[in-house]
């Protein structure tokens, strides 16, 4: 949705064919089905085709018959009369189903395309939107490498027009979810300060330091609070709890090259206390 010209990339059309389209999901409401990925055609000319695009990354048997009986219900709702093209998105060839019979004219001919991921690993000059897509199939030690490689070139080929922090989030996105073994420091190892701050990764490992402290600093103000006061307590216990949680992450952050300003403004510390972490004091 947020990189159409992807789309137009993997049925090898011109990205810029993307322009000519609006992204949708629509709704039969009569038969209460929804089509999640529809392309619809910005102008009225009818050889302009409606896109319907399926991501399938699960073996389902009765697959094409719910693809192409959604897709003739719409055609037979709709007010449009442009011509349409499938297109079904696999990881490999092996997740397609078998159960094909009534439909192999509809796949043998042009207005179906079969899209395999694990196959553009094989293609020459692979573009930055391919190559994001490509990250999914491959194995953890090829996206590790192939994801370093990618984040440079985002950071040197695409201009801030062409939404790079936007493809940033979205190769996070892969990696966290898509490849849910890395850890933490192989993640952080890939991207610069910035760029990790506006991922939600980030935001979700910084709201999880901010729960760990929270839940530190009640215990510890509970504690303190039977001697000096609840709410006394209370609040320097959340205090030492965020702070030693913060202390915590300073090392790592370190140790991926960033500068001693730069981790205390990330963390919300005094640049004499990262120091004194950095030096052992």
């Amino acid at each position: 949705q947020s990189f159409p010209s992807i789309f137009f990339e993997l049925i090898q059309l011109p990205i810029n064919e993307a322009n000519n389209y609006r992204f949708d999901s629509v709704e039969v409401k009569q038969l209460s089905f929804r089509l999640d990925g529809v392309f619809l055609p910005q102008n009225n000319h009818p050889q302009t085709p409606i896109y319907f695009c399926e991501v399938q990354f699960q073996e389902d048997e009765a697959f094409y018959q719910r693809f192409f009986t959604e897709i003739f219900l719409y055609l037979s709702k709709t007010d449009l009369t442009n011509d349409w093209r499938g297109v079904i998105v696999y990881p490999n060839p092996q997740v397609e189903t078998d159960k094909v019979q009534r439909y192999r004219e509809l796949l043998n001919c042009e207005r179906v395309r079969r899209i395999y991921l694990n196959e553009l690993e094989n293609t020459p000059q692979t573009s930055i939107g391919l190559a994001t897509v490509q990250l999914i199939t491959l194995s953890k030690a090829k996206a590790l490498d192939s994801t370093r490689k990618l984040i440079q070139r985002v950071r040197q080929e695409l201009t801030p027009d062409q939404k790079p922090q936007e493809l940033l989030q979205l190769i996070e996105t892969i990696l966290v979810y898509k490849l849910p073994l890395l850890n933490r420091r192989e993640i952080e190892t890939m991207f610069s300060l910035d760029e990790l701050k506006q991922t939600q990764y980030f935001q979700d490992v910084r709201e999880e330091a901010r729960q760990e402290g929270r839940q530190e600093g009640r215990q510890e103000g509970r504690e303190e609070g039977r001697q000096e006061g609840r709410e006394e307590g209370r609040e320097e216990g959340r205090e030492e709890g965020r702070l030693n949680k913060a202390l915590e992450a300073v090392p790592r952050l370190l140790a991926l090259g960033l500068s001693v300003e730069q981790v205390a403004s990330a963390l919300e510390l005094e640049v004499k206390q990262v120091r004194a972490v950095q030096n052992g004091t």
